[in-house]
């Protein structure tokens, strides 16, 4: 298997980049810190490279790979003593080969003698498993506990999928939000966004809505129906056990039986006709429900529709789904990988949001406020 061997040492540049979307130039630190990269594939070393651009560093020096067997290999080629250490993990469609690099890295930063070891995160992996199902397992607390074993003492990542995942942690999670970027592209991108409406593709996703709507100043349209799978639908261990069963003895109390949830015809709250259509979400994933939902729309009078979401999976048959469908442009942020998908899908575009990744790490080391970071962010954001 071939080695890549990434970064080299550490430059310091007297200016740091022209920065945009408001955010202020950054005073990079004269030492104590180095920002490595976890991967081993040079599609997931993008982000991180403009990261670094940013903050007028270079990568720390690594080698990470995979041997013959597929057992990760991790090698720190510099000394790490006493200092901040920042990992930067993109996941891209082998999630477990990612968390496993992660882990390693950690752990071998951990019994170098790193000060602190940060885990940038911008999508966390297994997110949506944050919920117990019947005869299964939350996911994501197992990974939080794995990341801490192996070494790590905060995260910086990006809209996770439910805020009550902060809770599985025993260290500092900033939860940062890309919506800033998102909507800074529908003023400056959408023409006649005014007369666009914010779309929720089922009651699950309102709040976020509801969050672009009053920011923007627009109306607000939820979608609901058999159209639509929310996650509180799948089966959490409720009907577990099964209510009939060959018993001995006493059969117990009879409860009341609760009545089966039926999903009423597809609706649309809301008024789209003629107007611009904007759903929004944190994830697009297989986008088969994106799709469904832009035909609705479209048969309800919407004349354009964009679909706005963080964290870009697009997996399986998503950019070919994409591109027949009615839906006229997807947006998605740089914190996975997806060039081949766009290569596939001239509909999807992608907003950079390494700066506020950067000024993260930055204000992180320096022991500086993240307030400004979560300006006019609410709680039900």
């Amino acid at each position: 298997m071939p080695i890549r061997r990434f970064g080299g040492h550490r430059s310091l540049v007297s200016h740091a980049p022209k920065l945009s979307y408001g955010y202020s130039k950054m005073n990079i630190s004269r030492g104590g810190y180095r920002v490595f990269s976890a991967n081993s594939t040079a599609a997931c070393m993008e982000l991180a490279k403009t990261i670094t651009e940013r903050l007028g560093v270079e990568l720390g020096k690594s080698v990470v790979y995979q041997e013959a067997n597929a057992e990760t290999r991790v090698h720190v080629e510099e000394s790490v003593r006493g200092q901040d250490i920042f990992i930067i993990q993109t996941i891209p469609k082998d999630v477990n080969t990612a968390i496993m690099e992660l882990l390693i890295m950690a752990y071998a930063l951990k019994t170098s003698c790193a000060n602190n070891i940060i885990g940038v995160i911008p999508y966390f992996p297994y997110s949506k498993q944050c919920k117990m199902r019947k005869r299964g397992s939350i996911v994501c607390k197992l990974l939080a506990s794995m990341l801490a074993k192996a070494g790590l003492t905060h995260i910086i990542t990006m809209d996770l999928h439910q805020k009550e995942v902060q809770g599985f942690f025993s260290f500092p999670v900033d939860n940062l939000r890309a919506s800033p970027f998102l909507i800074q592209y529908i003023q400056d991108q959408i023409p006649d966004y005014r007369n666009a409406v914010i779309v929720a593709k089922s009651p699950a996703a309102a709040k976020r809505a509801q969050s672009y709507a009053e920011r923007l100043r627009l109306g607000l349209a939820v979608l609901h129906g058999e159209a639509n799978h929310s996650e509180s639908d799948m089966a959490d261990g409720r009907q577990s056990p099964p209510q009939t069963r060959t018993t001995t003895g006493h059969t117990g109390l009879e409860l009341p039986m609760m009545m089966a949830k039926e999903k009423p015809p597809i609706t649309v709250v809301g008024d789209v006709g003629g107007r611009i259509a904007i759903i929004v979400d944190d994830i697009i994933d297989d986008a088969e429900d994106f799709v469904a939902a832009a035909e609705i729309l479209k048969e309800r009078g919407a004349y354009k529709i964009y679909v706005m979401a963080t964290h870009g999976l697009l997996s399986a048959e998503a950019p070919q789904l994409i591109e027949e469908s009615a839906i006229d442009e997807v947006v998605v942020t740089n914190t996975v990988p997806h060039e081949v998908q766009k290569l596939q899908c001239p509909k999807i575009k992608t907003v950079d949001v390494s700066m506020i990744l950067a000024e993260a790490i930055r204000r992180i080391h320096n022991g500086e406020s993240m307030a400004y970071l979560f300006r006019n962010i609410t709680v039900d954001d």
